[in-house]
């Protein structure tokens, strides 16, 4: 944890100092590379990027410089930026959870056969909401039963306050990577940064 330190702000460092050390090692950490990562993008030391990221919050930018998003996962961490608002989320394909129960209590009406449910097309589906989730600023508690996928994935739409947001869904190596924006992310993405042990 000591060496990130260098670029973590001084609210940052006392918030790491609250946590416990697995906490504040992956807080500490991931604020070391969105400041990183934006530092080149703006051209400015990584301890001048007016960057507000506490706990539980989503990180963000004052008015004129964009917004960034990320997301990590057991191996790895990603960060997006782009002019107006971004949702972010990487999930490994390997990840071990419930997505049979997951399945069965948010993603579908009716209860279906369980020999048609694929745990990839789960984490899919749980990374795309994920990501629309991030681009709302809301939180997955909440929000995880309205989202659902539109016109053949190419859309996340939130059946409760009628938004509707584009979705690009990709996986790189051993990841799946959805990102949610009111842009065309089709044809643009705007990843600055990807996993916390290799940049591209």
């Amino acid at each position: 944890m000591g060496n990130v330190t260098h670029v973590s702000s001084p609210q940052e460092i006392n918030i790491a100092s609250k946590l416990s050390s697995s906490r504040a090692k992956i807080f500490l950490e991931s604020r070391f590379y969105i400041r990183d990562a934006l530092s080149k993008l703006f051209d400015l030391n990584p301890l001048e990027i007016p960057l507000s990221a506490n706990p539980g919050k989503p990180p963000s930018l004052p008015s004129g410089m964009g917004y960034v998003s990320m997301s990590h996962c057991k191996d790895s961490c990603i960060i997006c930026w782009n002019k107006k608002r971004i949702g972010i989320d990487i999930e490994c394909s390997d990840r071990n959870f419930n997505y049979k129960g997951l399945a069965q209590k948010y993603f579908y009406k009716k209860i279906i056969n369980n020999s048609e449910l694929n745990k990839y097309d789960i984490l899919k589906r749980w990374s795309a909401i994920e990501a629309a989730i991030k681009w709302d600023r809301g939180k997955l508690s909440n929000d995880i039963k309205f989202w659902k996928y539109k016109n053949y994935k190419k859309n996340m739409f939130h059946i409760e306050k009628k938004l509707t947001v584009n979705l690009n869904q990709f996986s790189f190596l051993k990841w799946t990577i959805s990102i949610a924006s009111q842009n065309d992310l089709h044809s643009s993405i705007n990843i600055i940064c990807n996993n916390i042990r290799h940049i591209i």
